[in-house]
């Protein structure tokens, strides 16, 4: 059953690659064209997808996960220096690479090797990052 629900899991997770290649959402040109306030391609997307999550979390609360246990989404800390940094560094990161942690996953998958470097500076991002969580605004 595991392995059911593991494939499950993957080939939504293709579905979700295959469309950011094909929305041109994992482009570097409409990434680098929204930082620039060139387009209303990317911001539209990211509009949807937050009004799309909104209605998913909603759906969600309260129910149970195909694996069985209940899905809890616990109440975020209303403090604003964790969003400011984390967000600043999140939003240079992506400017940067021109691709956030989803489309370069998409992007590896789509036959870019060359964000194999940007998936092992995430790797590494993430490792640092445990490294110092005890010692960071949370």
């Amino acid at each position: 059953m595991r392995f059911f629900f593991g494939l499950a899991y993957f080939l939504v997770g293709v579905l979700g690659g295959v469309t950011l290649v094909q929305s041109q959402a994992a482009s570097w040109y409409r990434i680098q064209e929204m930082f620039q306030f060139g387009a209303f391609h990317m911001y539209g997307m990211i509009m949807s997808a937050i009004v799309v999550a909104m209605i998913g979390v909603w759906l969600l609360r309260g129910k149970r996960s195909l694996e069985g246990p209940e899905i809890k989404i616990n109440d975020k800390a209303r403090t604003w220096t964790r969003y400011i940094v984390g967000g600043t560094i999140f939003g240079l990161g992506w400017a940067l690479a021109g691709a956030c942690p989803g489309p370069t996953l998409a992007l590896i998958g789509a036959g870019w090797p060359a964000y194999l470097i940007l998936f092992a500076g995430m790797i590494l991002g993430t490792w640092v990052y445990g490294l110092l969580r005890e010692m960071l605004p949370h």
